[in-house]
């Protein structure tokens, strides 16, 4: 469904952010507001479905019209366009692999920029969040460096430090999400067994509750023991209603997280830990116990200040946010830009 702000902008350019299971665009403006809006569930088993699903969002997006005929020919949209995607992209927008999805291989870069008549900017779409939260969310403030996790169908991640997003040498840094943090634990879909987003992610939640009422561990009288199957979604709505067996399920699952962000903290030393992704709906009950697990674990932590661990200040939007400033800054010739002070 799209929808539209009237309000105007000085340079513009589609984000597009495809996760897991939706695939949300927005026209955003150079301050990072969102102008317009369009969101489509995620063709996950279909790669060609997805490159149509991208292209339908930033045509309505923009009201661009097919000047030719033919799937080659372009549509010219006319503003810059950026792509946040789940997976490893490499440097020049292939995606090399996706746990979550079914599309590896695609170049999606060179795809979407043949069809699309400019020159598309993809990245990974835990990057992309973190430079919006960095410019214009949670982190618009910090100077020195910021660590994001994304916590949806997977866990992603992004890292600034000193004012640059870093990739990696292929591309595919800050994937935190595959940190094996319980070797020999539950198995993720990336094949490797305790990794983060095995055991943190909005799918884990559902796991995990579907695994405590198998043992036992969920009482009759609460939701999570008569749902079919249940979700990260599920748990949410009846934590938040009060339910101790779901909020014994996110103090799980947030204090896995923790483990993984005390990791980050050790390794990294960031001035700030923004957490965002469709998780983040159960809100405090995942990020209270998170902290309090990270706090545990961080190497001499009562000689040193924890960096705040908060939630993100662009909620949904900051992947979108983020791969449209990414794409304004690159046709702007300045891809990676002027750094800040350090502190």
């Amino acid at each position: 469904m799209l929808s539209v702000d009237p309000r105007p902008a000085e340079g513009v350019a589609v984000g597009v952010d495809i996760g897991g299971t939706k695939l949300a665009g927005g026209l955003i403006g150079a301050d990072g507001s969102v102008l317009a809006r369009d969101r489509v569930d995620t063709p996950a088993h279909d790669a060609d479905a997805i490159v149509e699903a991208v292209l339908g969002v930033v045509e309505r997006l923009t009201g661009a019209c097919e000047p030719g005929t033919g799937d080659s020919a372009p549509r010219g949209v006319g503003v810059p366009v950026g792509v946040g995607a789940a997976g490893m992209i490499d440097l020049g927008g292939t995606v090399r692999y996706a746990p979550n999805l079914d599309w590896s291989g695609c170049q999606l870069g060179a795809l979407l920029t043949r069809r699309l008549g400019v020159t598309v900017t993809v990245d990974n779409d835990g990057n992309a969040a973190a430079w919006g939260e960095y410019r214009c969310g949670a982190g618009r403030d910090t100077r020195a460096s910021l660590v994001m996790l994304t916590v949806g169908t997977g866990v992603g991640g992004g890292l600034i430090h000193n004012g640059t997003l870093l990739r990696g040498a292929q591309g595919f840094g800050a994937e935190f999400g595959h940190m094996v943090i319980a070797e020999g634990g539950r198995r993720c879909p990336c094949g490797n067994t305790g990794c983060l987003e095995a055991l943190a992610s909005g799918t884990a939640i559902g796991i995990t509750a579907r695994e405590r009422r198998e043992s036992g561990g969920v009482p009759t009288d609460s939701p999570l023991h008569h749902a079919s199957e249940p979700t990260g979604k599920s748990v949410t709505i009846a934590a938040h209603a009060g339910d101790e067996a779901a909020r014994a399920v996110l103090a799980e699952c947030g204090a896995w997280l923790g483990v993984g962000i005390a990791s980050l903290v050790n390794a990294l030393d960031p001035e700030m830990v923004v957490v965002g992704g469709g998780a983040m709906d159960a809100g405090e009950l995942l990020l209270a116990p998170a902290r309090e697990a990270a706090v545990q674990r961080l190497m001499g932590r009562s000689r040193r200040q924890a960096p705040p661990i908060v939630r993100a200040g662009l909620a949904d939007d900051g992947g979108l946010v983020g791969a449209a400033l990414l794409a304004l800054e690159a046709g702007a010739g300045h891809p990676r830009p002027a750094t800040r002070d350090p502190v």
